[in-house]
């Protein structure tokens, strides 16, 4: 368990919990998920003395929860948010090699089927936030090693006088959350490129390497991923709401309506990546069905050449037909000359037939 505090424009890592927040900033405890149970007891000692209230243990539960979804929850006191970020490579090669699937195998991989995600929870109180993090969690990681950056040790104590350091735990957790979306964000253009490379291969009439497995999962793992950020949306909107219809805080008006704003902002990028989500299934569907339809135009390609050439041929059989007949009496029967007038009547036909139907474009090339 981690310890800071927000003070005064500045921040310190502490090692133990003060006694008191302090009045002109917060403090920020976070952990990860595997080390909860074991830190419970302290945690809780920290929200009652510093937030003024115990978490309650069903949302102790949801902390814990590793497949918990998206959701916000709130009490007088404090505030319950759950964001699922998406796994970096190192958690996704760890779960699929827990899977049965090789990691050398796994490295290629469409990158829909290497989509997991990870539930981080913040628990929201006026002067304290409590976040939960999966083991080796990249955004805690960076915010620390962004503090750390500037940092000056002293008496074993981490001070730092960066700007713009967060004002309130809200703000802090915003800017989390942000993160978490941007990785959404960076992760439409591989999956554009992906899809854009099926479109393509779907596309070519021609074409036997469609790989239609790929193109389902691609599909349902969008399907997944539209209703996982439904779900952050739905929970973001939530605590917007309530953070408006809360009396005016302690914050002064500017930084509260810089917190609100920053929440529409996160709002606004969930749903750019909800709409981007929506664009790709539209396109996965529209590409499927222009391969059919491309298909079935070369069908009907064929199938035109193939009746124009029968009805090249059909005057041509008359033609032996009527010769072939077992008459005694037949014009040119018994001409010297005869088989060389029919070979050349015949080839006069067939030119024609296709002078006529080449004139009317029956035997035009596709797409000319």
């Amino acid at each position: 368990m981690h310890i800071v505090e927000f003070a005064a424009g500045t921040l310190r890592f502490l090692e133990t919990i003060p006694a008191r927040a302090p009045a002109d900033g917060f403090i920020w405890i976070y952990l990860e998920r595997e080390v909860l149970p074991a830190n419970l007891p302290q945690l809780q000692q920290a929200a009652h003395k510093l937030g003024g209230s115990a978490l309650l243990d069903l949302h102790l539960k949801d902390l814990q929860n590793r497949a918990h979804p998206s959701y916000y929850d709130y009490t007088s006191i404090y505030d319950i948010v759950v964001f699922r970020r998406l796994a970096t490579t190192e958690e996704v090669d760890a779960e699929l090699l827990g899977e049965g699937i090789e990691v050398d195998r796994a490295s290629a991989l469409p990158s829909f089927q290497r989509i997991r995600t990870r539930a981080v929870g913040f628990a929201v109180f006026d002067r304290l936030l409590i976040t939960v993090h999966p083991g080796g969690c990249y955004t805690a990681r960076s915010f620390i090693e962004r503090f750390l950056s500037d940092a000056v040790q002293s008496d074993g104590v981490a001070g730092s006088g960066r700007n713009r350091l967060p004002s309130s735990p809200s703000d802090l957790m915003l800017r989390m959350i942000n993160v978490m979306v941007d990785s959404y964000l960076e992760l439409r253009k591989q999956l554009s490129a992906e899809m854009d490379t099926w479109q393509r291969e779907l596309l070519r009439p021609a074409s036997k390497q469609a790989n239609w497995n790929s193109l389902l999962v691609a599909r349902s793992e969008l399907h997944k991923l539209e209703d996982l950020c439904e779900e952050q949306n739905d929970a973001m909107q939530e605590w917007l709401d309530t953070a408006r219809e809360q009396p005016p805080s302690a914050l002064p008006q500017s930084e509260r309506d810089g917190l609100l704003a920053r929440a529409r902002d996160v709002i606004e990028h969930v749903q750019r990546v909800v709409h981007h989500l929506r664009r790709m299934e539209q396109g996965a569907e529209s590409a499927v069905q222009i391969h059919f339809s491309a298909q079935s135009h070369r069908t009907n390609e064929i199938m035109r050449l193939l009746t124009a050439l029968t009805a090249v041929f059909l005057p041509l059989n008359l033609i032996t037909g009527f010769f072939g007949m077992n008459f005694e009496f037949l014009p040119l029967i018994h001409s010297r000359h005869a088989m060389w007038v029919t070979l050349l009547m015949m080839l006069g036909v067939a030119l024609v037939v296709l002078l006529v139907f080449w004139r009317k474009r029956y035997l035009a090339r596709a797409g000319r």
